[in-house]
């Protein structure tokens, strides 16, 4: 199994998110680290602080060597495809290729609404994110992209320079809609992610995926699963190391652990080696 951190960009600052990802950038056994695409915070509070993601995320690929670095998703709806096609492909070149895009159909009502920002429903959601998906890759790949969706339509548009990463950055989406979700992540994913739920239901899901992946014709070891571990306000490192362990039986590939605000350095060298022993 393999393991990464997650710092979401609210009710925290700046420094403290700069220490930690700088601090885990000189510990091995974290691969990745990330961030969240949320203007309010989420599960909490939605009336304190909370930094932008993409724009915390140059600044943290600049501040750090090794990590890969990825927002955990970027809400689709947010920004027109070409935008963040353009602007994956600039993180991609400041990062000297260490983008992992993480990429999501959209949720939040509350953010949407007070900024106006069209979310729709669940079924526009889906066709727009779809839509979204294909003009990504194109624009990531292709000289040109040409389009013509019921959401977007986009005319001979260029997109250079191409990122490091070829044929494009690891595209991760985060979601577990059985349907049409996990059908996206068949048809054009590298990387899968799971955000919550137990063993069990990333199990039953894994087996779902991997129909979606035989209708497709696409092996399903080419796809990295992944789910986040809360790491309790208490610190709690030797439950955190349980439910990782549970989930690398369920068939979990990287466990991405999430780390509560305030954040501290102090508790990755606990947690690195508390989870280690999972794979001992």
């Amino acid at each position: 199994m393999r393991f990464a951190l997650k710092t979401s960009p609210q009710h925290t600052t700046w420094s403290d998110m700069l220490a930690v990802w700088q601090s885990a950038d000189d510990i091995e056994l974290f691969e990745s680290a990330w961030n969240f695409d949320h203007f309010y915070p989420i599960f909490s509070d939605s009336t304190g602080p909370c930094l932008e993601g993409w724009t915390t995320l140059a600044a943290l690929a600049q501040a750090t060597k090794r990590l890969r670095v990825g927002v955990m998703v970027t809400g689709i709806h947010y920004r027109h495809p070409a935008v963040l096609a353009n602007m994956a492909s600039a993180l991609d070149i400041i990062s000297n290729g260490r983008l992992e895009l993480g990429i999501g159909a959209g949720w939040n009502e509350e953010e949407s609404g007070a900024y106006g920002i069209e979310l729709g429903s669940v079924k526009e959601r889906f066709e727009r994110f779809e839509e979204a998906t294909q003009i990504l890759i194109s624009l990531l790949t292709q000289e040109t992209t040409t389009f013509d969706g019921k959401h977007y339509q986009l005319h001979e548009a260029r997109n250079e320079p191409k990122g490091v990463q070829q044929p494009h950055p690891p595209i991760c989406i985060g979601g577990g809609g059985e349907k049409k979700t996990l059908r996206f992540v068949a048809q054009y994913a590298q990387h899968w992610n799971v955000p919550n739920g137990s063993p069990e239901d990333f199990t039953r899901k894994l087996a779902i995926l991997h129909e979606h992946c035989a209708a497709v014709g696409r092996d399903p070891k080419e796809i990295t699963t992944s789910t986040h571990i809360r790491l309790s306000e208490d610190h709690d490192y030797a439950k955190t190391a349980a439910e990782t362990a549970a989930f690398k039986a369920a068939g979990v590939d990287l466990a991405i652990f999430y780390l509560p605000p305030p954040h501290t350095p102090a508790v990755l060298e606990p947690l690195a080696e508390a989870v280690s022993q999972v794979n001992a």
